[in-house]
């Protein structure tokens, strides 16, 4: 049979290159007059986009009816009515009973991290998810027990709920994760009622790729006591990663060589369910093999027969309660001491629900609302709080298999969340023997993708040096001291790379090619060539009150106004990372009267000016001033509609006015100085334009 898809794209590259032959060999002449941007609004018919507040009500009023708010906050109205049982209930039943196979494992072996009962893993895929059924966006995504998220909430419990003898805890674990889920959806709904649904966007890729990357050392360093089977003294909250080394480096010594053995079987055996067995499985059933599954079971048999507890002194879990906690309001006398803690949790749950949710919606080309998120994610974790349930998170690792299952709808989420209801009911005292050292093996074998993520540092070196210093800062501050910290640390590393960007624009003498209306970087293309008597500046980027200066240093020194006065010859690379100031960012400039007698006129193009303020527009003024006592004339080209109407504003408004000529295109500002230094009318002159 013939391969038609091939066919199709053979045959439609093939037009395309005929069709760029054919270009490539025309010309064309574009015919018109030079305008200045006044004369085109008035050509064009420009007009102010307005919206009388008459009609902004109306469409606030028909947009929030009662049937269309209700719809919006609440989406299983919409989508419900619309489910296609016949096509889609078996495909979610599938995914949901193979999502709950792994929601026991990760549930037991995740409340370890956060110092909590066994319990308090499976609640959390319970509970919240009969409030996320209803108001979330996301079918695909897996929430319930994350690492990072249960090891944040473990610092909290560590220091609050954890005494000494000499001071001994107020609180229980319990409490303090309830506390943390209130306070976390109370934060998520008051970002909804804000509509910050793109408050994520702070937490940049490096930053979360750093950070997750330490926390999951963090998490390794944890559970290396359970590995070894020893016990260490209660450890302080910072330097936890040295510190749990040395301490069990301390007791190697008197490791327990059972839990060492059976460590080492469960994660030889996960390593090679992961790298062989599980991608080979997929190539012929649809559904994962249950492997962490089967090791749980396997091990509390063992465990119980063996009479590990008894015989060899193995750690167990312990008392795995059945039924449903009763609601219990939680101590909110503690929530003044979690606020920082909980605003991180906030933050870090929700960038990392949301970017799983937004890489399944890409997938399978749905939208995800990230307001909606918050609200849903927001009420989840308030109604949880009450049932001993710590801030829930998406898994990346269940919800790839929940996708991989067959997943269509939110109906998934109901069928696991049921199944793991069966498992609380009856099922969970089963596990009570389970040896701890299981979980941990469970643990440290699935955060594999964690660890890898160490790769990124070379994938962000290359790319850009400032954000792999962001990932360099995020991880080492996260993994050596803390990782509240770590966060902190990497937000503010994030925000002070995003400013030396913004001090740091890409600007340029740009050139003619050849006689066309185009003009590119002299510096990078070596056809373009400047005009005599003529310098282009462009610049790209916002210019407002903390760009000003740079605007103007910058413009000066490239039009030769400005020249070093050591021999070295600035390099003019413009990236963010090379030295654009100059090979000696200490270099002195000084003003150079000689070069004014060679420039003639400083066309300024505004074509990547993507904002202007009044110190910006100021700055211009004196600019214009500054050229102007130099008989050179400053010429604007190409500024956006948002930046011409700022201008407008500040004329009015200000005595200091911005009197520059403003053209739509650099090639009119060229063509109108042309025309005026041979002494024609710049205003009505025709040119014609050959563009090949």
């Amino acid at each position: 049979m013939r391969d038609t898809g091939k066919e199709a794209d053979w045959e439609k590259e093939k037009l395309t290159n005929e069709w760029q032959a054919t270009v490539s060999t025309e010309q064309f002449n574009v015919v018109r007059r030079v305008y200045q941007q006044e004369r085109l609004n008035k050509d064009a018919e420009y007009q102010y986009p307005h919206h009388p507040w008459s009609r902004r009500v109306k469409v606030l009023v028909r947009s929030c009816g009662f049937g269309e708010c209700l719809g919006n906050a609440v989406p299983i109205i919409k989508w419900l009515p619309k489910y296609n049982f016949k096509k889609h209930f078996v495909h979610d039943f599938i995914a949901g009973a193979t999502t709950a196979v792994m929601h026991i494992p990760q549930g037991l072996a995740y409340s370890l991290l956060a110092n909590a009962p066994p319990v308090t893993g499976l609640y959390m895929a319970f509970f919240p998810m009969l409030v996320y059924v209803l108001l979330g966006t996301s079918p695909h995504v897996s929430l319930g027990t994350f690492a990072v998220g249960m090891l944040m909430c473990g610092k909290c419990v560590q220091q609050y709920a954890i005494g000494t003898e000499e001071n001994p805890a107020q609180y229980t674990a319990v409490e303090v994760i309830t506390v943390l889920s209130f306070m976390v959806g109370i934060f998520q709904l008051l970002m909804w009622c804000l509509r910050m649904g793109a408050v994520s966007t702070l937490l940049s890729e490096p930053l979360v790729s750093g950070f997750t990357t330490g926390a999951s050392l963090q998490v390794l360093a944890s559970q290396l006591k359970d590995l070894f089977g020893i016990k260490i003294p209660a450890l302080p909250t910072n330097y936890k990663v040295i510190n749990n080394v040395i301490e069990v480096s301390k007791r190697l010594p008197s490791l327990n060589w059972v839990a060492v053995a059976i460590s080492f079987i469960t994660c030889l055996l996960l390593a090679l369910n992961n790298e062989h067995l599980k991608p080979w499985m997929s190539k012929r059933v649809p559904i994962p093999l249950p492997t962490e599954l089967l090791l749980v079971v396997s091990g509390t048999l063992i465990s119980k027969y063996a009479m590990l507890h008894e015989n060899y002194n193995m750690t167990l879990i312990g008392h795995i309660p059945t039924g449903l906690p009763l609601p219990q309001v939680p101590p909110l006398d503690l929530m003044g001491y979690l606020v920082v803690d909980a605003f991180m949790l906030t933050m870090v749950t929700y960038s990392i629900t949301l970017s799983m949710g937004l890489i399944f919606a890409v997938k399978e080309k749905y939208e995800i609302d990230a307001n909606q998120e918050l609200l849903a994610m927001g009420a989840s974790n308030l109604f949880g709080a009450f049932f001993s349930c710590a801030p829930f998170c998406a898994s990346l690792s269940r919800s790839y298999i929940q996708y991989s299952a067959g997943c269509k709808t939110l109906i998934t989420s109901l069928v696991s969340a049921l199944f793991v209801l069966v498992v609380v009911l009856w099922i969970g005292p089963f596990f009570e023997k389970l040896p701890r050292c299981v979980l941990a093996s469970i643990i440290v074998v699935s955060l594999k993708g964690l660890y890898m993520q160490i790769l990124d540092l070379k994938k962000f070196w290359k790319l850009s040096k400032l954000d792999a210093i962001v990932w360099l800062i995020s991880f080492l501050v996260t993994a050596l001291i803390n990782i509240d910290v770590g966060l902190f640390a990497g937000l503010i590393a994030s925000l002070g790379a995003l400013f030396i960007r913004s001090q740091t624009p890409y600007t340029c003498i740009l050139g003619r090619v050849m006689d066309t209306d185009i003009y590119l970087d002299i510096k990078r293309y070596r056809a373009a060539h400047e005009i005599p008597g003529v310098k282009i500046y462009h610049y790209c980027g916002g210019l407002n009150f903390a760009s000003k200066n740079i605007f103007r240093t910058k413009l000066y020194r490239k039009i030769g106004l400005l020249r070093s006065t050591t021999d070295v010859v600035p390099d003019d690379a413009n990236s963010v990372i090379t030295k654009d100031d100059g090979y000696n960012r200490s270099e002195s400039y000084e003003w150079d009267h000689s070069a004014s007698n060679k420039l003639q006129c400083v066309i300024v193009d505004a074509t990547a000016m993507s904002y202007v303020d009044a110190p910006g527009i100021k700055a211009l003024v004196g600019v214009e001033e500054e050229l102007a006592n130099q008989n050179i004339t400053l010429l604007l080209a190409g500024p956006s509609a948002p930046v011409q109407e700022m201008i407008e504003r500040f004329n009015t408004l200000e005595k200091e006015r911005l009197n520059l000529l403003t053209f739509p295109t650099v090639h009119d500002a060229v063509m109108y100085y042309k025309a005026t230094s041979a002494k024609k009318n710049g205003t009505d002159i025709t040119v014609t334009v050959p563009q090949s």
